[in-house]
């Protein structure tokens, strides 16, 4: 059956662009410029605003500075040569400066306020394209990095951000706005003593030069070492149970003593520059202060270069308003620098290549019309692949469930290969079974069917079309998983069960737990099925969570099951009545099944003996017995499966 279809234009990369709704794609720049990029391109108006209220309060600033001059020579010192008591003049003076401090405090109260906004505003944006980056990761970035040096990256190295835009930026911009306005104001009181404060200045920004060029390196490896930390914290947390039961304690201890020593080093070679940087600027501020103060009475006295007391209180004044600004720079730097780091580590994480998706084929409700398929909006209960043509039509392939490997060959790494030659087909109903010693490839198998890993040579068909050939949210959609690690989330038991298909109705969950056999102890619970639990259950047995994750791929009722040791954790007995509602759930299914216990895949249409990433016995379960080979081995228990 042939229909014309809209054509689907994916991007450059076959795959959808990463992007938030109603945020700007983040470019490929240096950490600190596609931070302040992203700042500029979501809150430019707020930008501009803040910038001008800074230079609206440096202006106030040094304004009330310069009025020193003013006030002294042009009021105070004439009121006492002349003894006179007319003080209107004054205090028309003092208003006008007050009302001028009163613009600067307004001002800087607004912009403070504002970059509050703007920074946390920005946090949360890159959060949220960080998670949704982190979403689109292949499953191979997880198996490869600790979980808790991912995590820092969300709370440690983006706080770092935050320091950036709310502090270190805006602090950066209002000290060079004061350096510039004092500077013009000392070269219109006195270009003499000018030259010595800007001297001074000069000394404080070489040695801050120097000393920031040192930290830079260690506030960089600090970040490294501090996601480390974090990454084995997190698994010690997870592992607790583990390291009680074989009094494991002084071993971790152990090894955490010498982490946390490695980041103490790291913290400590990075802030010992950064806590000296300040008081050598202070010093040196103080004693530009004095040489000021020095040269200007000296000045003063004999009457050199027009020099008054006005202009001297003033040029002091000014001279801590110059100095100031660049100790206060050379303190952001440290901040600048740590948040370079944070930032690397943001987008190190932010540029991780995508999972790649080339799919074509997708997913589509169908009903039979006239004898032929026909795809639809309703709910139907039938699936076909839709499989575009080159000349835009599409052709109808029911969804059955028939997988078939064709010498597929696999490897995790390319100098190790897993996989060799695997040839093996699951027909629509049929139950096909892998044993085998650990780290034969039972679960590497199952792994390459929802495309987790793509295969190195040969291919895998689904229903008669390569699975590269199927968009990957439609492949895993068509399949059902249970693994032996259950995974359950925060949230009631009916939001766990619903997980597997977000719109079934309750109904359709409890069905679906009653399949499983967990309906029962679901009902002995304090509140049933709206029993809250916390994340991956702890508040259940492991067989209660195992039971959960059946009954979550049952509500999906998928064509293909997938079964990784779904019963390893459930007693003998339990076992019994999950295995019962496993055969129901497995009817009309193609099931895959991973077992170490091999009573429940006595009943397997064919069962694939695996060693060393080979196939080395199929057939069914009498035929097995009958070569007396290693699964009559492992079945009458004179070989075990270790």
């Amino acid at each position: 059956m042939s229909q014309k279809t809209p054509s689907t234009t994916p991007d450059k990369n076959g795959q959808d662009s990463l992007s938030v709704k109603g945020k700007v794609p983040i470019t490929k720049k240096n950490g600190l410029k596609r931070v302040l990029s992203l700042v500029w391109k979501n809150y430019k108006w707020q930008v501009i605003l803040i910038a001008v209220l800074i230079i609206v309060s440096s202006i106030a600033n040094v304004y009330g500075s310069t009025f020193q001059q003013t006030l002294i020579d042009d009021y105070i010192m004439p009121m006492t040569k002349n003894h006179s008591t007319d003080f209107t003049p004054l205090f028309m003076a003092l208003s006008q400066l007050v009302m001028v401090y009163f613009i600067g405090v307004v001002a800087t109260y607004t912009w403070n306020r504002t970059m509050v906004y703007v920074s946390l505003g920005t946090l949360n944006d890159v959060r949220e394209r960080l998670f949704a980056h982190m979403e689109s990761l292949p499953i191979r970035y997880f198996d490869t990095h600790a979980h808790g040096d991912i995590m820092s990256v969300y709370t440690n190295d983006t706080d770092t951000l935050r320091q950036l835009i709310s502090q270190s930026v805006p602090q950066v911009f209002s000290s060079a706005m004061m350096i510039l306005f004092v500077l013009i104001s000392m070269i219109r009181l006195s270009w003499v003593l000018t030259i010595v404060t800007v001297g001074f200045s000069l000394c404080m920004l070489l040695v801050a030069k120097k000393i920031t060029r040192s930290s830079g390196k260690n506030f960089r490896e600090q970040q490294i070492q501090l996601g480390k930390a974090n990454g084995y914290i997190e698994e010690m947390i997870e592992g607790a149970r583990v390291i009680k039961v074989f009094s494991h304690e002084p071993k971790v201890q152990e090894e955490f003593e010498k982490i946390n020593n490695d980041l103490c080093t790291a913290s400590t070679n990075a802030n010992i520059f950064a806590n000296i940087l300040m008081p050598i600027c202070m010093n040196i501020s103080y004693i530009s202060y004095v040489a000021c103060a020095l040269l200007g009475s000296y000045f003063a006295i004999n009457g050199m270069f027009g020099m008054s007391l006005g202009i001297i209180s003033a040029m002091l004044t000014l001279n801590r308003s110059f100095n100031n600004p660049i100790t206060q720079i050379s303190q952001q730097i440290n901040s600048i620098v740590m948040a370079q780091a944070g930032a690397s580590r943001v987008f190190e994480l932010m540029d991780e290549p995508s999972e790649t998706d080339d799919g074509i084929v997708t997913l589509v409700r169908t009903k039979m019309v006239d004898g032929e398929w026909k795809e639809c909006k309703e709910h139907t209960g039938h699936w076909c692949w839709k499989h575009p043509r080159p000349d835009g039509s599409f052709v109808l392939v029911p969804l059955k469930g028939d997988v078939v490997f064709h010498d597929v060959t696999f490897g995790y790494v390319p100098e190790k290969t897993v996989l060799h030659d695997i040839s093996l087909y699951g027909e629509a109903g049929q139950k096909i079974a892998f044993v085998g010693a650990t780290g034969a490839g039972k679960t590497t198998i199952t792994n390459l069917i929802n495309r987790f890993y793509d295969i190195n040579k040969g291919s895998i068909t689904y229903d008669g079309i390569d699975i590269k050939l199927i968009r990957k949210p439609d492949l895993r959609r068509s399949l059902g998983i249970v693994l032996q690690d259950t995974q359950l989330f925060s949230g009631t038991i009916m939001d766990n069960i619903r997980f597997g298909k977000l719109d079934a109705t309750d109904e359709e969950c409890i069905a679906a737990a009653k399949l499983a056999n967990a309906d029962g102890f679901i009902n002995h619970l304090e509140n049933g099925y709206n029993t809250y639990i916390h994340a991956n259950g702890d508040s259940l047995s492991q067989g209660q969570r195992q039971l959960l994750a059946i009954a979550r791929a049952a509500v999906a009722n998928p064509p293909v099951l997938i079964l990784d040791e779904a019963t390893s954790s459930i007693d003998t007995r339990t076992e019994r009545l999950v295995q019962a509602g496993m055969d129901g759930l497995m009817k009309g299914r193609t099931v895959f099944v991973i077992a170490h216990r091999l009573s429940t895949i006595m009943n397997s249409d064919a069962i694939m003996v695996l060693d060393q990433g080979r196939i080395i016995e199929r057939g069914n379960h009498d035929s097995l017995l009958d070569k007396k080979g290693i699964y009559y081995q492992l079945y009458t228990g004179a070989l075990e499966m270790d």
